[in-house]
């Protein structure tokens, strides 16, 4: 891997039977959503309903181990659920998911099938290496209100992302900031897939091949790199 990720000791308090699995691409070809990227949200969207068999999602044990860590953080998950969480939620609602990019369409379509959060990052928009740790309530956090870019630094004690000019995902997986996300002209990208106990490592570890699977195949000859799961 060209990108070092860590956890700090911090974090691993807090959630000590966390894992990843990180894929990394190289030459990947984006655009618009197209009709065979939106076919596999809706197989997702049916892939989560079987798996759920007419619980909510956050019933499901790997979704309510998220909501215990976010408490434990000081997060409200009523209100701001984690990634898997919230795409779950729009794909068993009359909304049906979001059709972004084909890359942001292939890794949500993954979360959603394997009610997993997944999170993808522009790797040429990255500085230096990325960081999961406890905030500070000083690092700038740059999104977008009302059209308008704003900074909001996160709360102290808050689990993020971060490089080293700032944080890229607040809540660990709630809400990612525009500057790393995925574009239509992206080439490069990291994706991070993200589970803790009761979930098996090896179910996301195949959710991580899977997706490997279908970056190959919507960008053939894209150069794939999986790392498998790591504390």
């Amino acid at each position: 891997m060209t990108l070092s990720l860590t956890v700090s000791d911090e974090v691993r308090a807090l959630a000590p039977d966390f894992t990843h699995v990180v894929v990394e691409a190289h030459g990947l070809v984006n655009g618009p959503s197209t009709e065979a990227s939106s076919a596999l949200l809706d197989d997702a969207a049916r892939r989560l309903a079987v798996r759920l068999d007419g619980r909510a999602p956050h019933e499901d044990p790997h979704i309510a181990a998220w909501r215990e860590v976010y408490t434990a953080f000081g997060a409200k998950p009523s209100r701001t659920r984690n990634s898997a969480e919230a795409l779950a939620k729009r794909a068993l609602s009359g909304a049906g998911l979001p059709r972004v990019n084909v890359l942001v369409d292939l890794y949500n379509a993954i979360s959603v099938a394997h009610l997993i959060p997944v999170g993808g990052e522009d790797l040429d928009r990255i500085q230096g290496g990325m960081r999961l740790v406890r905030a500070a309530g000083d690092e700038e956090f740059v999104t977008v209100a009302a059209g308008e870019e704003v900074v909001e630094p996160p709360e102290v004690g808050e689990v993020v992302w971060r490089d080293d000019a700032g944080v890229t995902c607040r809540r660990w997986n709630w809400r990612q900031g525009p500057r790393t996300r995925l574009t239509e002209e992206t080439v490069s990208g990291i994706f991070l897939l993200e589970s803790l106990a009761p979930m098996p490592v090896a179910d996301v570890e195949r959710a991580a091949t899977e997706l490997a699977e279908l970056l190959e195949k919507f960008s053939p000859g894209a150069r794939i790199e999986t790392v498998g799961a790591a504390g």
